[in-house]
């Protein structure tokens, strides 16, 4: 992404912010985000930046995409997961299938919106091989943000061969990704959060749903990368770190910013003088801003060490690389929420009431940081590693899983 590109997309969610705001509000009712949302969303390229240049997108690298998230999710938090599990699928199955029909999915429809990934569902997952080279995917996946607005989804499921679970040569499950049209999958209404409520992350059902041979190869990393932009070498557990990351530090930001707002006219009951000028508020405010920005520039010189190792001519991160950009995202996601605690609190109960930007701001941090791949369980991972323990797959940056 040229450096104008950048500014561009930056200056756009600027323009978006009223539309952003309005429809970020009607989505706490709906639990997702409103379909004209969505539209102008796909309309202004939202989905589409962090694409290659020659399927239609702007070819972001991971810290502009950190940047445009971060800017949308101060506004909006939902907004921001809805674009970055959107736009971040778009480009991860861009890079995991072959350029020739990577152009037919995103050429012939560029308004194209993909979802998938999530957790084990009350269904168990299971493919089963078909006689013309294709697949059938029955089971349910959790937390599948942004599924409404999707066109095809992607499945986690092991392979079975009359009833067996196929195995690799290591050992290990055939579990496989699959990439299923929006025809072969319902939606479940299963959405009914605190956190980040409005990003629509229902269960998605699949009931022998045909993966046709064509599609049956796709994945969400392929090796050697088809584009030069280094995201295409990071191992899938770094780049939903931190696409994850990217949404607290917009929270924490957007936080800081109506804090200050409220401080300016908010008079504290029993007390002469705005809460701007009382002492703890201007310790605190001090403080988080401190904290979000160093734990923003962890983020942003790890994932930058990451970019250098890979452009310098590795096929995939370093195992040290990746565990401080582990450990940056993860760090990131859980100071952020402790940013919007101290906020929140210091604001008394105007922080409380359902209508102020910081209710919904604390319960967006704490959805942020709850996630999987940022969620504060990864401290004890990457602390065995520091203490001198053997790293598992996910941390050693050669896993294209």
């Amino acid at each position: 992404m040229k450096a104008e590109q950048l500014a561009a997309r930056l200056k756009k969610v600027e323009e978006l912010r009223p539309v952003i705001l309005e429809g970020g509000d009607r989505a706490q009712q709906k639990r997702r985000l409103p379909d004209d949302l969505v539209d102008k969303l796909i309309d202004q390229g939202f989905f589409r930046f962090a694409l290659p240049t020659e399927l239609g997108g702007e070819d972001a690298t991971a810290t502009e995409t950190i940047e445009i998230l971060e800017a949308i999710a101060a506004i909006d938090a939902s907004t921001s997961w809805n674009v970055m599990l959107g736009s971040e699928i778009n480009a991860m199955a861009a890079g995991g299938m072959e350029k020739g029909l990577a152009r037919e999915i995103y050429l012939d429809n560029p308004r194209v919106v993909m979802c998938g990934g999530g957790g084990p569902g009350s269904v168990p997952s299971r493919a089963e091989r078909q006689a013309d080279g294709g697949f059938k995917v029955w089971g349910q996946s959790t937390f599948i943000s942004g599924c409404h607005n999707a066109s095809w989804c992607f499945m986690a499921a092991p392979v079975m061969t009359n009833g067996e679970m196929e195995k690799l040569p290591n050992g290990m499950p055939n579990v496989r990704m699959f990439f299923m049209p929006r025809c072969e999958w319902q939606i479940v209404d299963t959405w009914d959060v605190a956190g980040l409520r409005g990003s629509g992350s229902n269960d998605v059902r699949a009931d022998g749903a045909y993966v046709a041979p064509k599609y049956a190869g796709v994945d969400l990393m392929s090796l050697p990368a088809h584009y030069p932009n280094p995201v295409y070498r990071m191992p899938v557990p770094l780049r939903l770190s931190y696409n994850k990351v990217a949404v607290a530090l917009g929270v924490a930001k957007g936080a800081i910013e109506s804090f200050t707002d409220l401080a300016q006219n908010k008079i504290p009951m029993m007390s002469p003088s705005t809460l701007k000028d009382r002492p703890i508020a201007q310790f605190r405010v001090a403080e988080a801003k401190a904290d979000y920005r160093a734990a923003r520039a962890y983020v942003m010189e790890s994932m930058n060490a990451i970019q250098d190792e890979l452009l310098a001519g590795r096929e995939l991160p370093s195992p040290k690389a990746t565990q401080e950009a582990r450990l940056a995202c993860t760090h990131g996601a859980n100071v952020c929420m402790r940013v919007v605690d101290l906020l929140h609190n210091t604001a008394g109960t105007t922080g409380m009431r359902m209508y102020s930007p910081l209710e919904r701001k604390l319960r967006d941090a704490h959805g942020c940081a709850t996630h999987r791949w940022v969620s504060h369980q990864l401290y004890q991972d990457l602390g065995a590693i520091l203490l001198g323990h053997p790293a598992s797959p996910e941390f050693e940056g050669q896993s294209a899983r």
